[in-house]
């Protein structure tokens, strides 16, 4: 079990790091032993090796990988996204020559379709605009959501860009430039996720997750009818095993693991890579699961982030909540059914205070009536969330609500939304 012992451990390594990498941050994981592993692996270890680097060589080596690192991680650049792509193609080229005799037509069929569709989906996640603010778009990105008064405010101008921030909006750091409904940057397809390649990121976590599992189980099958001709009472799982292989001694848990090596090892390509399969597939699963879920409640990876700083806030008391003012809300709806296609309005604005007390009188704030603390964030409206079908449609269908809103009247001169805009109750579409 040696080799096999060795691949197995570095990849399911690799796997575990993977996770702690890409799951450690999101906020449903905060004071777990994940997000513990974490911040040791990525915040306190990186800080005792400086510490230790600054006292024997001065801090030039931290220095230097520090900015290799920089590079890596924050800079835009194909090189993830061509592991990956060598990470498919080099485990299928490794997997299929070993595999593809013992395969019925049926699965020849479908293993090249599950072969063929995450190259399409990397292709269009990659390489599809994610929907990126510019002065030639900038209308249209300011028409695709009104503001919540929450996460999002009217009159917020991006530093860099210059241009007035469209609500769900974001500027990325890496592609430098900001991105409509952002979710995240992803460095496995050299893009960010946004309003126009989330539909395609997603069909490629779910594509990648198919493959993985699918070539994983065949694997695993091809394996056993193997052993299984020469050693016909083995069993893929040890308690498979009938009770009188055990009792009579021609199998025990030692010569149980023997033949599982010897099943590897015939043929070790094709045994790795299905390996790699089983040990990955959990971890794209739970990406996808993860993003899935994301949209169920019709929010986004970085809208996530700003929900948990609330809840933080909320932890502390001094956030207050109350209800938007009916007079700007009829102001408003004049212009908002030509304009924005979404089909709701804010109904209350929610601000923090630096001591715990309500606002005074005295500041200028959006809304009307009095404030009310709030300590939860069930208790606060998530003004994009819509329902499972409709969060769907603006997903994987962008454009289709607006292209409707756009045929109820002409989009009023773009300096309307520099005015506070977009507060009121749901609309009928």
């Amino acid at each position: 079990m040696g080799t096999i012992a060795i691949i197995a451990a570095v990849i399911l390594g690799i796997s575990f790091m993977t996770f702690v990498a890409f799951f450690g941050r999101l906020p449903a994981l905060r004071n777990t032993p994940i997000s513990f592993l974490h911040r040791l692996i990525w915040i306190h270890l990186p800080n005792s090796l400086i510490t230790l680097d600054g006292f024997l060589t001065g801090g030039r080596l931290s220095n230097s990988v520090t900015r290799l690192a920089h590079y890596l991680w924050y800079d835009q650049h194909p090189t993830i996204l061509i592991f990956f792509f060598l990470l498919l193609s080099v485990g299928e080229y490794l997997y299929l020559p070993h595999a593809w005799p013992y395969l019925s037509s049926t699965h020849k069929t479908l293993g090249v379709l599950a072969i063929f569709f995450p190259y399409l989906f990397l292709y269009l996640s990659a390489f599809t605009d994610p929907g990126t603010i510019n002065p030639q778009t900038h209308v249209r990105e300011m028409a695709r959501y009104p503001y919540d008064f929450s996460l999002f405010h009217p009159g917020t101008t991006c530093e860099t860009c210059h241009l007035l921030k469209p609500a769900r909006s974001k500027h990325c750091s890496i592609c430098k430039k900001c991105i409509g409904r952002m979710d995240h940057h992803c460095i496995f397809i050299n893009n960010c996720v946004g309003a126009n390649n989330q539909r395609w990121f997603i069909l490629l976590l779910l594509s990648t997750a198919i493959l993985t599992l699918y070539g994983g189980v065949l694997g695993l099958q091809i394996i056993r009818a193997k052993i299984q001709a020469r050693f016909p009472y083995w069993s893929l799982m040890p308690w498979w095993t009938s009770r009188q292989a055990w009792e009579s001694g021609e199998l025990d848990l030692h010569r149980w693991l023997v033949l599982w090596s010897w099943g590897l090892q015939s043929g070790v390509a094709m045994g790795s890579v299905t390996l790699l399969a089983l040990l990955t597939t959990p971890l794209v699963w739970g990406l996808l699961g993860y993003h899935l879920w994301l949209v169920y409640c019709g929010t986004t990876t970085n809208e996530s982030m700003k929900w948990q700083d609330w809840q933080a806030e909320m932890d502390e008391g001094g956030v207050y909540k109350r209800r938007m003012d009916s007079r700007q809300r009829e102001k408003d709806l004049k212009v908002e059914p030509a304009w924005t296609r979404w089909p709701v309005e804010a109904e209350q604005v929610m601000v923090r205070t630096d001591d715990g007390k309500p606002p005074r009188s005295s500041h200028r704030l959006p809304g009307e009536g009095e404030w009310e603390a709030v300590w939860r964030l069930k208790d606060v409206e998530n003004l994009y969330d819509i329902g499972l079908w409709d969060n769907l449609v603006d997903v994987f269908s962008p454009y289709f609500m607006f292209k409707e809103a756009k045929g109820r009247g002409s989009p009023v001169d773009e300096r309307e939304f520099g005015r506070e805009r977009g507060r009121g109750r749901r609309r009928s579409s």
